[in-house]
């Protein structure tokens, strides 16, 4: 249990507060930049800065890490410098040239897959093997409680004291982490790195240790599989979220009311993470892997008829399915992943994910704005899909040919 592990303790509640301050800085940077500059376009120019970026550091930092001796300390310094760039951000707008602010903003989400990824994949350092199945459910359940605490405390604290408040309170969480991540236990055994040289002993160049991490998500089917599954899940979801405000606004009488379903969804998810933590062999991690997007998928298609009651269950029941996957997804990582590889695993996987809901939010603009069930259809039919393309994957791994039998002489 957690409670007798002090490692894992500290784990989970640095990975909390790193997590929650990372699901406000988005809210508050947004209500920030929008009462600065009073330019919405700007306010969501700079929200994107911030999210884009961490698709191209992702597989960097997670190369990083894969070579640190001490990842915990490499991991505790990306934090207080992620936060840093959230100060200097709002410290920028207004005042310099809002181009600037934006390049200040991508350099400061090239760090951001440190909150996610990067951290997650240290957690096998921090419990024995047998004993990560409810560790990781509980790791998952982190995401839960930050999606749901984080906008709620941007919000309330945007009201209270102003959105650049908000914005040091974010801050000022991603950096108070830095100490749990700073004592994770470091690697078992020496560091390697993939074509090392064994005369030498010189680790190969940052280029190849990327690539390297590429090749594994890509070449081992378990882990391109979760990997494709996952991301056609986040563009669905982020096709869900950007539609939220228009139909909290056609159904249930206020576009705030959006936000609302947004944290009953992530309410659920960490109901469905709970019950998992409780029984984290219940189910295999593949299954759930590819039987929750229909789930999600049959969800979206029943908030695409805009009725209020079917409406809020159809979200419900997304948070239902979005929990459990993204804890069998670190489950299938955790058992594939190589251990000198696995912080660039997790991140690269991460990175994708980001790309993809950026690609379903961005989809969801023109979409809803021709017919706003027609754009919930998509969200479904994306969803959908990622359940014949885990099964595709899977049909693409053959068994190696057995050994020809050698003749006797």
């Amino acid at each position: 249990m957690a409670d007798r592990h002090p490692s894992l303790r500290a784990y989970l509640a640095g990975a909390l507060v790193a997590r929650t301050g990372d699901d406000m800085a988005g809210p508050a940077l947004l209500l920030a930049a929008l009462a600065r500059t009073g330019s919405a376009t700007g306010a969501s120019s700079l929200l994107a800065a911030v999210t884009v970026s961490a698709a191209v550091g992702g597989p960097v930092l997670g190369a990083l890490l894969d070579r640190a001796a001490r990842p915990g300390r490499l991991l505790a310094g990306a934090l207080l410098l992620y936060a840093a760039g959230l100060a200097v951000i709002l410290g920028g707008l207004g005042r310099v040239p809002f181009a600037v602010t934006l390049l200040v903003a991508v350099v400061a989400g090239l760090l951001g897959p440190a909150l996610s990824g990067g951290w997650t994949a240290q957690l096998p350092r921090v419990v024995p093997g047998k004993r990560l199945p409810r560790a990781n459910a509980l790791d998952a359940m982190t995401f839960g409680v930050a999606g749901l605490a984080g906008p709620a405390l941007a919000g309330g604290v945007a009201e209270a004291s102003g959105a650049s408040t908000a914005v040091v309170v974010a801050a000022v969480l991603i950096a108070a982490a830095a100490p749990a991540a700073w004592r994770l236990p470091a690697p078992a055994g020496p560091v390697a790195t993939p074509a090392e040289s064994v005369a030498t002993a010189r680790p190969a160049p940052m280029t190849g240790l990327v690539a390297s991490g590429v090749r594994v998500v890509l070449g081992s089917p378990p882990l391109a599989r979760a990997t494709l599954t996952s991301v056609l899940s986040c563009a669905a979801q982020g096709l869900m979220i950007a539609c939220l405000p228009l139909l909290g606004e056609r159904a249930l009488g206020g576009a705030g009311f959006g936000a609302a379903l947004l944290s009953g969804a992530a309410l659920s998810a960490l109901a469905a993470n709970a019950i998992l933590a409780r029984h984290p062999r219940a189910v295999a991690p593949d299954t759930v892997l590819w039987a929750a997007p229909l789930l999600q998928a049959a969800a979206l298609a029943l908030a695409a008829t805009g009725r209020p009651v079917a409406l809020v269950v159809a979200v419900m029941a997304v948070g239902v399915a979005e929990g459990p996957q993204l804890t069998a997804l670190f489950a299938v990582r955790h058992r594939e992943a190589p251990d000198r590889l696995r912080s660039q695993v997790f991140t690269t996987g991460a990175s994708l994910k980001i790309t993809g809901f950026a690609m379903g939010a961005a989809a969801a603009g023109p979409l809803a704005g021709c017919s706003l069930p027609g754009a919930l259809l998509v969200a479904a039919g994306t969803a959908a899909l990622a359940t014949p393309a885990f099964f595709a994957v899977r049909t693409a791994d053959r068994p190696a040919r057995p050994a020809r039998p050698v003749p006797r002489a």
